[in-house]
């Protein structure tokens, strides 16, 4: 299963959004059961996509700092490759037309919310397909607390018991900070003080690092991400893969990935 924040045709192309269509597309030609969720964001085109609302999936309302907002399912397929992409959508979070910042590029100061939302919406609906993944491929920022949120405000969840997560770090985040009660609204979900330490100060490098430290595996999605970063997931101890190139990713990332099932 792949959680990315963006993916290709859906957005435009970048690191993330190519490598989150990519790993997909390369395990679904070897015969592998995958899906794909991303938020749905005002940007992407319903009818152009043939986006459709899945009511049985819709309808729950998930808590975020306090608040309950309704979720949203919609569901399409990649054209010619069968590959379902699930859709987190919320008019709140994502009905406004730019994905994480204004025209001004301004970070909208709820993207902590949109992150909790997405990540929520994420779990609660692969609960209610009642579908197992042996492995969970984070791609993204927006994607990242997915790790933490899956450990810990989850680690209860049967389904997930087997299941693994794979992170992969980009050098594309963002600059700044997210909003600075983020560490508030997280420690609502009563996440483990550890955790809630990276949020305190919520940069692109703090939340890679929360991500790190939950996940199972990481992956290095790029040539060039910060050394603080490379030294962190060295740290740890983990099992990782350092940087392929695009030719030779394939065989790269299924190694990689058999060593978790």
């Amino acid at each position: 299963m792949y959680v990315s924040s963006e993916v290709v045709p859906y957005l435009a192309e970048n690191e993330v959004s190519l490598m989150s269509y990519d790993a997909p597309k390369m395990i679904n030609d070897q015969g592998g059961q995958i899906r794909i969720f991303m938020p749905k964001y005002g940007s992407i085109n319903e009818r152009r996509h043939q986006l459709h609302e899945v009511i049985r999936l819709s309808g729950m309302n998930l808590v975020v700092n306090d608040m309950d907002m309704p979720l949203i399912i919609k569901v399409a397929s990649i054209p010619k490759e069968r590959i379902q992409v699930y859709f987190i959508d919320n008019d709140e979070y994502f009905k406004r037309k730019s994905t994480f910042s204004d025209e001004d590029g301004v970070l909208y100061p709820d993207n902590d919310e949109r992150a909790i939302f997405f990540t929520k919406g994420v779990i609660e609906t692969i609960k209610k397909l009642n579908w197992v993944p042996d492995v969970i491929h984070v791609q993204g920022w927006m994607a990242s607390l997915l790790p933490t949120y899956l450990k810990n405000y989850y680690k209860n969840e049967a389904i997930f018991t087997d299941t693994k997560i794979i992170t992969s770090i980009f050098e594309e985040g963002f600059e700044g900070v997210l909003n600075e009660s983020m560490r508030e609204k997280v420690a609502f979900d009563e996440l483990p003080e550890g955790d809630l330490t990276d949020f305190e100060n919520a940069t692109y490098h703090n939340i890679m690092v929360n991500a790190i430290r939950n996940s199972d595996g990481v992956i290095v999605a790029s040539e060039n991400i910060s050394p603080d970063l490379t030294k962190i997931i060295e740290t740890y101890n983990k099992p990782f893969l350092p940087y392929v190139s695009k030719e030779q990713f394939a065989e790269a990332y299924t190694e990689f990935y058999n060593k978790f099932f």
